[in-house]
């Protein structure tokens, strides 16, 4: 099973959700805007991304500057306190595969979690090909 935590007002993540689809899979889809996060579901994906509340942090497009967010001394916990109160600070798309789990910016990235990976071609929204029509990633 696949899981995606979904923006569909992102490209990036729209783009990420079209190659899921593509592998042949249709993953869970949770948009995280409407259902929000909870501490202990933050944690456990920023644990299995590798990722900090930190390096999750969307700082374009999000009220982070406006909250005193960009200040490197602002410490993790007040970092998720704010992603709870607004989700829309998590960066996105999260994905969460068999393969292990990932924030998939560029949306290529989601490719490392996919098996099979989609047929080439695969473009993205913008027209750039992310896979030739041999299946051969050109990242």
């Amino acid at each position: 099973m696949i899981v995606i935590h979904h923006n569909p007002a992102c490209g990036t993540s729209r783009n990420v959700l079209a190659f899921i689809r593509a592998s042949g899979v249709e993953p869970e889809v949770i948009d995280y805007q409407k259902t929000g996060w909870t501490r202990p579901q933050l944690l456990a994906l920023f644990a299995a991304a590798d990722l900090t509340p930190r390096s999750a942090l969307r700082t374009t497009k999000s009220p982070a500057e406006a909250l005193g967010l960009l200040d490197p001394s602002v410490p993790d916990e007040a970092l998720l306190d704010a992603m709870l109160d607004h989700p829309i600070l998590v960066n996105r798309p999260i994905v969460c595969s068999p393969r292990g789990v990932r924030l998939c910016r560029p949306s290529e990235a989601v490719l490392d979690l996919l098996d099979p990976l989609p047929a080439g071609p695969l473009y993205k929204e913008d027209g750039q090909m992310v896979l030739n029509e041999n299946g051969e990633r050109l990242d």
